[in-house]
């Protein structure tokens, strides 16, 4: 499944938009706060992390797991023109607004091709290509238009195309109804916007079940097989995925592998990288 190198970060090319753009609190991700549109303190004058393997330790997890989906190497390169908002202060706040909808644009994106590729129906095939289309040009437009498109819109168009595709991919895999240790019966493997913090779901056969938008924080899915079982939005942080099979996951993204914890026996897809910190 080959991904756009665009959909991927690229740090050196990056003027440091998420250690800049967004904000963040003291809390067990970060270890101080900071506001948005301000540099981190921790940022080197090449635009670098100057503590970029010692991250954790240094209680910055957060850092870790987030990933702007290749927005601000375009933002910073193609949208700004390579110039940083350290040489022209005037486009900090527009550079930083426009980097927040593009890492949205982007993500969007990044499901869509996923979605055109495991589809079986053309049309549906197709419908992901044209709206994969309309968000790039979006993307790789100019600042101005980038601030004015209604992202909420593209949102709602994205997720029902993402739904149809996951309904058929799961239907075709024979969903049937699974008993957890505490989850109890759910039918066709329905776990969608579930509360599921801590659960045991080891040792099972997940295929083909919706965990869209499940709370699974601290959830032991260890030796579990998650074929086609749709993760889109799922809240995986502190999740035991060791030995766990999501090499053919619906919907999974690397914010989501960052926030777990896996070992590596743990089987991923191919376009997403195994963490540093998995032993």
């Amino acid at each position: 499944m080959a991904l756009s190198p665009t959909l991927s970060p690229d740090c050196s090319n990056c003027f440091a938009l998420c250690c800049t753009a967004l904000g963040f609190a003291r809390s067990a991700d970060f270890a101080i706060d900071k506001p948005a549109a301000t540099p981190c303190p921790n940022m080197a004058a090449d635009f670098s992390c100057a503590i970029h393997q010692r991250l954790r330790p240094r209680g910055f997890r957060g850092c870790t797991v987030f990933d702007c989906f290749g927005a601000g190497q375009v933002v910073s390169q193609q949208t700004f023109g390579g110039t940083s908002w350290k040489e022209s202060p005037s486009l900090g706040q527009s550079m930083f607004a426009v980097f927040k909808v593009v890492r949205q644009l982007h993500e969007m994106l990044w499901y869509l091709v996923e979605a055109q590729q495991r589809t079986f129906d053309p049309d549906l095939a197709m419908a992901a290509v044209s709206l994969s289309g309309r968000i790039a040009a979006i993307a790789q437009g100019d600042a101005t238009a980038i601030l004015d498109t209604d992202v909420e819109t593209l949102h709602m168009e994205v997720r029902v195309l993402l739904m149809e595709v996951s309904e058929e991919q799961r239907a075709s895999y024979g969903a049937e109804d699974t008993q957890t240790h505490d989850v109890g019966a759910h039918r066709n493997g329905e776990h969608s916007g579930a509360d599921l913090m801590g659960a045991d779901l080891a040792n099972q056969r997940l295929c083909g079940s919706n965990f869209r938008s499940a709370y699974l924080i601290g959830a032991n899915l260890r030796n579990s097989d998650l074929t086609t079982a749709d993760l889109l939005g799922a809240d995986l942080r502190g999740a035991q995925l060791h030995g766990a099979d999501l090499s053919k996951a619906l919907y999974l993204t690397q914010p989501q592998v960052n926030a777990a914890e896996g070992n590596p026996a743990t089987l991923l897809p191919h376009r997403l990288t195994r963490p540093d910190h998995w032993r």
